[in-house]
């Protein structure tokens, strides 16, 4: 958990601070930027450790009792795929597990998440996330029928691909897409071409920088 969330939950423990400004609340936690706070203060929501009242100006703890195994799931991590020219094998090993907020996925069983290589996406808009090299990408392997606009993992020729999917009906074929600072050509697909779709990407998980 972020050091600010941490300083949060210890002030929220201790007093209602639904009727204070967002400025009010940093001073508490010394974090001088409300938009910080705001920021931290959604997210704890999202992970369901507050439930802020925003009608009567209300911010409470959610039970400290809670287990962890209520609140979060591990999904395996199951290698990575490259948000630029497919140049990553779409080996299928567990490298590990993620843990993350049963509130962040609606279809658990279904989910796995890859690490993203390259920047091909840093411009993309994943439920307001873009993604960068070394964010992680949660994957719902049922949802293999994307939409126009959907971000999805691809498999060509045995490699891993992130890019944002378009078909295009006028002449036969799908356009993988980059959504990036630098130019990226688009990778068009032939139906009799050796293309798998492996899911669609239902949302980011960004990496901590150092």
């Amino acid at each position: 958990m972020h050091p600010i969330q941490e300083k949060l939950l210890k002030v929220i423990d201790g007093k209602n601070v639904g009727d204070l400004t967002l400025r009010q609340i940093g001073e508490l936690i010394e974090e001088k930027l409300p938009q910080k706070i705001k920021h931290h203060l959604s997210q704890l929501e999202r992970k369901g450790f507050i439930l802020i009242d925003r009608k009567n100006k209300n911010i409470s703890r959610i039970s400290n009792k809670a287990k962890v195994g209520d609140i979060f799931i591990s999904i395996p991590i199951i290698g990575a795929a490259n948000c630029g020219p497919a140049t990553i094998y779409a080996d299928q090993n567990i490298e590990g597990y993620l843990k993350i907020s049963k509130r962040l996925v609606s279809n658990k069983k279904s989910v796995f998440a890859l690490r993203a290589e390259g920047n091909s996406l840093n411009k993309a808009n994943i439920d307001g996330k873009n993604v960068e090299s070394g964010d992680f990408v949660i994957v719902d392997s049922e949802n293999t029928s994307p939409h126009d606009g959907d971000y999805i993992v691809s498999v060509m020729d045995g490699m891993a691909n992130i890019k944002k999917y378009l078909l295009d009906k006028k002449n036969s074929r799908i356009a993988l897409l980059s959504e990036s600072t630098q130019e990226h050509s688009p990778i068009f697909i032939h139906e009799n071409d050796d293309f798998k779709i492996s899911g669609k990407i239902v949302d980011v998980v960004k990496n901590i920088k150092q």
